[in-house]
């Protein structure tokens, strides 16, 4: 769907499938692979950048990095408790935009 361009996904090994349901893309990640995820607001120069999962602050760590002042999320060694709601916000872009990640295996 049209929903899907928003996100730039890699995920090492097999190649995801994304499916919308509602106003929320699904993106389908493999257990111990990787997930980038892109936050459309963040083509402005320099812009002002929240990720949050299920609605909370997200808090990086040696798994979860957020790259080029916060217009990418990397998820590292992806396992189920990564699974959610993702959210990102920019200050140049009015609201949020969100995803949905599910993992597998």
């Amino acid at each position: 769907g049209e929903e899907s361009r928003s996100f730039h996904v890699s995920i090492q090994g097999t190649p995801p499938s994304m499916a919308s349901t509602g106003e929320i893309p699904i993106i389908t990640a493999v257990a111990g692979g990787q997930l980038l995820l892109e936050c459309p607001g963040g083509a402005e120069p320099h812009p002002s950048i929240e990720w949050h999962r299920e609605g909370s602050l997200l808090q990086e760590d040696a798994r979860r990095q957020v790259l080029a002042q916060g217009r990418f999320l990397q998820l590292r060694a992806v396992a189920a408790m990564d699974g959610g709601e993702y959210s990102c916000r920019a200050t140049s872009a009015p609201g949020d935009t969100r995803v949905r990640v599910q993992v597998h295996g």
